[in-house]
């Protein structure tokens, strides 16, 4: 049984997403930086009904031993960057309907400050703003960056999370009664003293104590997103997450995941339904089954074993290059980036040598599921995948950089997806929660853990 599924747009803001692509006439090289680049593309995301563009962001690079290696800065290999917070403001003025999710740590920052900046957003967007919820990215460099004390263990960094999430939520629901903003001229009375109702919390590793200064918005707290397939970050979006991403290669795999997260969900006393999982897709479509295969070959031309292994050690901390392609990866452990690890070296699957885990992390890298056809075929695989793993929506990876792709996609495969019940339009200008859990008002769901800090 089919389902409208709901729809992203996955970016960074640096002149390639993944793999160096930038040098190609579809990439984004030369307009990576221009305010006007991203006001087109959210103009077309916006245009066509897409719910969210999404910004992953880290403030690290990738790094072998601490070090910037050579070809991330002349092959452009996700660096440089610009801070995509910044430009939310400009893209929703710009936009009607279009949400915004950005990447924020929980390891470099601090509770208070990252409520006062979604909260501010969510008054600028009208309700349209969303955060996914990291606990580190090149975390060791960021460590390094902001002159911190290591960052812990991957496992350990969850529950620090948690805890950060817990003061975050206390700020945007705990503090402000509904009807504290008065706004009484004749009375002189701006905010009811009365209904304010001041934080204190003491915890490990975040505290927090006074009242929030931001009035609440249109839907108080940002819609809530998390990625990350491994055990333990599984747990946490059952715990956490309104919106899970995977990065599905296999239905199997995917719908594994899916499950998972669910049942997790109604083991913290949330429904099944209040999280709502998304697997990422990298599409190459062309009116020709045969244009878009030759246009797929083109773009893994592009790819390098040289740059895959500098990303794998930029995300893992795994260094590879060094090593014999022959050699044998019996396991490696990560506390930067074990999911992406697992994915190529699991238990019980044949034993990978170094050259499999590079080409295979060559093409597909932390992505998704790879589509790549005729619109037909397209939608036709879209529609096994979201069968197959009762996922609630697509993150749309980029191809070469610039908006062509996601135009391919609007133009010739959306309407094919309408016409088989999983793509419809929703109300103009709802907030970002509504679009993508269904509730009327934007706020979070009763039954989410931040609903208790509610006066």
């Amino acid at each position: 049984m089919t389902k409208p599924l709901s729809l992203g747009v996955f970016e960074m803001m640096n002149p390639s997403v993944g793999m160096p692509t930038w040098t190609h006439p579809m990439g984004k090289g030369d307009h990576w930086d221009s305010v006007e680049h991203w006001v087109q593309l959210s103009r077309l995301l916006d245009g066509a009904g897409v719910d969210f563009l999404f910004f992953a962001d880290t403030y690290g690079y990738p790094t072998i031993d601490g070090r910037l290696p050579d070809a991330v800065a002349e092959h452009g290999i996700q660096f440089p960057a610009l801070d995509p917070m910044l430009l939310i403001s400009a893209l929703a003025r710009e936009t009607e309907s279009l949400g915004f999710v950005v990447t924020s740590p929980t390891t470099v920052e601090r509770p208070y400050a990252t409520a006062r900046r979604f909260a501010s957003l969510d008054h600028y967007t009208a309700g349209r703003i969303g955060w996914n919820i990291v606990t580190g990215s090149s975390q060791s460099t960021t460590d390094e960056l902001f002159g911190l004390p290591d960052s812990g263990t991957h496992d350990g960094r969850y529950d620090a999370a948690d805890e950060f999430i817990d003061l975050c939520l206390a700020f945007w629901e705990g503090v402000w009664e509904d009807d504290a903003l008065v706004r009484d001229a004749a009375r002189n009375v701006f905010v009811d003293p009365r209904k304010l109702h001041p934080v204190d919390r003491q915890g490990r590793w975040f505290s927090g104590a006074g009242v929030f200064a931001v009035p609440p918005s249109v839907q108080r707290s940002p819609v809530l997103f998390q990625a990350g397939t491994s055990d333990r970050g599984r747990a946490f979006a059952a715990r956490n997450a309104e919106c899970v991403l995977i990065q599905g290669q296999s239905i199997g795999k995917a719908g594994e995941h899916v499950s998972d997260i669910r049942a997790q969900a109604v083991a913290h006393g949330r429904d099944k339904d209040d999280v709502k999982v998304l697997t990422g897709a990298t599409v190459t479509v062309a009116p020709t089954r045969e244009e878009a295969h030759a246009r797929r070959a083109e773009l893994e031309r592009l790819y390098t074993l040289e740059d895959a292994a500098v990303i794998f050690a930029g995300f893992t901390g795994v260094d590879l290059t060094g090593l014999d392609p022959a050699t044998e990866l019996t396991a490696i452990r990560s506390d930067q980036g074990q999911t992406l690890i697992d994915r190529f070296v699991r238990p019980g699957a044949p034993v990978p040598t170094v050259a499999d885990v590079l080409d295979g992390f060559r093409v597909k890298a932390n992505r998704g599921f790879q589509i790549t056809g005729s619109p037909e075929d397209v939608a036709e695989e879209i529609e096994q995948i979201a069968v197959g793993t009762d996922v609630d929506g697509l993150l749309l990876e980029p191809t070469f950089g610039g908006t062509d792709a996601y135009a391919d996609v609007v133009e010739l495969v959306l309407p094919l997806l309408r016409e088989r019940g999983l793509w419809a339009d929703k109300p103009a200008g709802s907030p970002l929660r509504s679009r993508l859990t269904g509730g009327p008002d934007g706020r979070l769901a009763a039954t989410h853990p931040g609903a208790r800090f509610r006066p």
